[in-house]
């Protein structure tokens, strides 16, 4: 009987192993050491469970957001995003204009693509709904909504000032200004402003500075007039490429067929190298400005200015126009022709005389109220 006592007692106890060797525990014990070890493992993976629950429903979110179009309370929508602003200031824009972009889940969006940094500022027109990474592709990459101006031949700074003024898709940071100070900000060299601009279309986004469209069209005429000064005609008669610029101003004004061009300036050109007065009545017309009524009269002529190319030789002392490219041309590489006189026929076109005798016959003959 006490041996059987023996046998459940050892039944009871266990050997467990420790770090000091083995010891006798008490079989209740064992067990619940070994609930307590399995207990964290089945925690463990009801929580990885959790997460990836979360992972999976915030990436099946993320995933339906990138992809879903935005809600836009008015279509098309025009956004404005200013110069310098950051991103939050542009996103603070587009919920005002009523593109609803769930700021904290944009910024989120941004953020992952490494992208926030690169919104361009401009006008932005959005004219149906786009989802949240093609907006964000569009501020992007600068898909701003363009205007534009236009820039005619023949017009005088004044009237190209007076178009970016009355432009509303500009933004006028030369209000105000004198003309020197507006080719300062530019970066111009010259001390007058007339001719300096090339006339062409110049497409900006809306809300540019005029001063950046100014700076443009200065450039371009730089770029224009270097390339036609490189391939001029030898032994003109300019002392530098403003005169030929003045020159070709003058030719704008002169010229009413394009085919006439070089033959207009091949006569001013010969007038220049003899030292003849070139009588061009647009320098007369220019030097008159703002009084000038449209009635160009004889005491206009005799009344001495430096614009007055009948009372002095040379040339005005700066363009009287806006040249074109191909009076930029004509200028530079005139036409050979022995003709000194030159009159209207009235209709675009010129009679070209060699002698003050043809010439007075042409003029008599077209019944013009006086020669050149």
């Amino acid at each position: 009987m006490l041996d059987i006592v023996r046998k459940l007692r050892v039944k009871e106890r266990t050997r467990v192993r420790s770090r000091d060797g083995e010891e006798t525990i008490p079989a209740e014990a064992c067990a619940l050491h070994r609930r307590i070890r399995i207990l964290p493992r089945a925690i463990l993976k009801t929580f990885l469970a959790f997460v990836l629950l979360v992972v999976l429903g915030a990436g099946g979110y993320a995933a339906w957001y990138v992809a879903t179009p935005l809600e836009v309370a008015k279509l098309p929508a025009e956004v404005e995003i200013p110069p310098g602003a950051g991103f939050r200031t542009a996103v603070a824009q587009l919920e005002r204009a009523g593109v609803k972009v769930r700021p904290y889940h944009f910024e989120l969006l941004a953020r992952a693509l490494r992208r926030e940094r690169d919104v361009k500022a401009g006008n932005y027109l959005l004219a149906q709904p786009l989802s949240p990474i093609e907006l964000l592709d569009k501020l992007t990459r600068g898909d701003v909504t363009q205007a534009e101006v236009r820039l005619i031949e023949g017009w005088t700074f004044g009237q190209f000032r007076e178009l970016l003024n009355a432009s509303p898709d500009l933004r006028h940071d030369s209000a105000g200004l004198s003309d020197q100070a507006l080719l300062a900000k530019i970066q111009a060299t010259e001390k007058h402003p007339e001719g300096l601009f090339f006339p062409d279309t110049y497409l900006f986004a809306r809300g540019s500075s005029d001063l950046a469209v100014l700076r443009r069209a200065y450039r371009t005429m730089q770029r224009h007039m270097k390339a036609e000064w490189e391939g001029r005609d030898a032994n003109l008669p300019y002392g530098s490429l403003y005169e030929a610029l003045v020159m070709s101003s003058i030719v704008e004004k002169e010229t009413g067929r394009e085919t006439e061009r070089d033959q207009i300036a091949g006569v001013l050109v010969n007038r220049l190298r003899i030292g003849m007065r070139l009588q061009a009545d647009p320098t007369i017309i220019y030097g008159l400005g703002q009084t000038f009524d449209g009635n160009l009269k004889k005491s206009h002529l005799l009344e001495d200015g430096p614009y007055n190319t009948y009372t002095r030789a040379g040339l005005p002392p700066t363009p009287i126009a806006m040249p074109g490219l191909a009076s930029l041309h004509a200028a530079m590489r005139p036409a050979k022709t022995d003709a000194l006189y030159y009159v209207s026929r009235g209709d675009g076109s010129s009679q070209f005389s060699r002698s003050i005798e043809e010439h007075n016959r042409a003029v008599t003959k077209y019944q013009l109220r006086g020669g050149r």
